[in-house]
């Protein structure tokens, strides 16, 4: 599922911190993340582990002492992977979302977009079109000066994350 996590890791970033340093760009690929290295490898387990964002953003945090610009850019990765695991419903597998914790076996464990229903997944990406276009609109993305910025930096224009500015 392409549109699902990315129309709802971008509106649900935005709404939730309104941050206007954060690149979105990144917080889009972190939500698709989990499913491309599952594409990838075959194997989806590990990425929808609550571990491998914290791990990640453990990692990210170490590597970026002392550098405050570069740390608030790569963070947006796995705050992306939490969303993924936020829309993905992975909780529901508790076997693989609380690993190592329930245990270390993943025998039979499965958290594969093909699991779910053709019917489930063409709803979901129809509902992530829908958030994009709503997106689309409400940041104001068709001003070619707004989706410039938005292109080049993942940030969206001030006048759209200052929270004085909510008309909503």
């Amino acid at each position: 599922m392409f549109l699902w996590f990315a129309g709802t890791a971008l509106v649900a970033m935005w709404f939730t911190f309104r941050d206007p340093a954060i690149d979105h760009r990144l917080v889009i690929f972190g939500a698709l993340l989990p499913d491309l290295i599952g594409g990838l490898f075959g194997n989806t387990w590990v990425t929808h582990t609550l571990l491998a964002p914290i791990v990640l953003m453990s990692i990210f945090m170490l590597g970026t002492i002392g550098r405050r610009h570069r740390r608030r850019l790569v963070l947006a990765l796995p705050i992306g992977m939490f969303w993924h695991l936020v829309f993905d419903g992975a909780w529901m597998n508790t076997q693989i979302f609380w690993w190592p914790v329930t245990g270390l076996s993943f025998a039979g464990a499965s958290m594969s977009a093909s699991a779910r229903s053709f019917n489930l997944v063409l709803l979901l990406e129809c509902l992530g079109f829908v958030v994009l276009c709503w997106a689309w609109r409400r940041m104001g993305l068709t001003s070619s000066a707004r989706r410039r910025l938005f292109i080049r930096t993942g940030r969206l224009d001030r006048e759209i994350t200052d929270p004085q500015t909510k008309n909503y």
